[in-house]
């Protein structure tokens, strides 16, 4: 991270132009080997500053509370990364938005911004799948608590019960404790095994697809301020323009259909 402030700062003050690899590497006190080390470009540089955003977006919806739907945790991962102070300082938003505005200027950093855009959809679509699975599981958990031992011990409609003369009532063992014909606790264990559950290709992509909607609504709010002069903060700040962006979605089947039983 050292590495990509300093490349962000030269960004900033010098212009990407004027700055090389080589400046890099010695406003970061390492040598330009090493940083080739981990770069193959001077614009891969910042790529962990691009990250770092993405990954407190994703992180906050991963904490966002398990009983708020989609659109409201959405709302709330963008209230705890974009609105100033919490996610971000306003002298760091300021070099948001410079960057930004290099990233449109610069096919190459460009380039960069679009492959972290992309890599965030991916961890958004795993996010949302999380929290799609949490409340499915929610949703299905008995009601009830299982019967125990000590019920069903005495029930005489409990298969394969013995009358105390060492016969069975003909569905598990037969008399003497052989195993019967009709397959023995083995055939109805398996059978009693849930089924596993996968997931639907429709499901899977229409998860992808929200998440690539609900991205989009974020990329573009910070993009969109990051070409004007206005202030991090207040209506026209990025915080507030994610937030009219998602609700401008209002009627959008955020949910993606759950998992289908094989």
């Amino acid at each position: 991270m050292e590495i990509a402030r300093a490349a962000a700062g030269l960004f900033v003050s010098r212009g990407l132009k004027a700055t090389r690899a080589e400046d890099i590497a010695q406003a970061a006190g390492i040598a330009p080997r090493t940083f080739y080390r981990y770069f193959a470009t001077k614009e891969e540089a910042v790529a962990p500053l691009y990250s770092a955003g993405a990954e407190r977006w994703a992180e906050a919806l991963r904490e966002a509370p398990a009983e708020l739907p989609v659109p409201q945790a959405l709302e709330h991962a963008v209230r705890h990364t974009l609105v100033t102070g919490r996610g971000v300082s306003a002298a760091s938003w300021e070099w948001v938005r410079t960057l930004i505005r290099l990233a449109g200027a610069s096919p190459a950093l460009g380039k960069v911004w679009a492959e972290v855009c992309h890599t965030s959809e991916t961890t958004i679509a795993e996010v949302l799948a999380e929290r799609a699975a949490a409340a499915e599981a929610g949703r299905s958990s008995p009601s009830a608590p299982p019967s125990t031992a000590a019920d069903t011990a005495d029930s005489p409609d409990t298969p394969g019960s013995s009358d105390g003369s060492g016969a069975s009532d003909g569905s598990g063992a037969s008399e003497g404790g052989g195993a019967s014909e009709g397959g023995g606790a083995s055939d109805r264990a398996a059978a009693s095994e849930p089924p596993v559950l996968s997931e639907a290709p429709l499901a899977s992509s229409r998860r992808r697809f929200t998440a690539a909607v609900a991205s989009a609504a974020v990329r573009v709010a910070v993009e969109s301020w990051a070409a004007t002069d206005a202030a991090p903060t207040g209506p026209q700040g990025p915080a507030e323009l994610a937030l009219h962006n998602l609700r401008a979605l209002h009627g959008f089947a955020w949910e993606a259909g759950p998992a289908k039983r094989t």
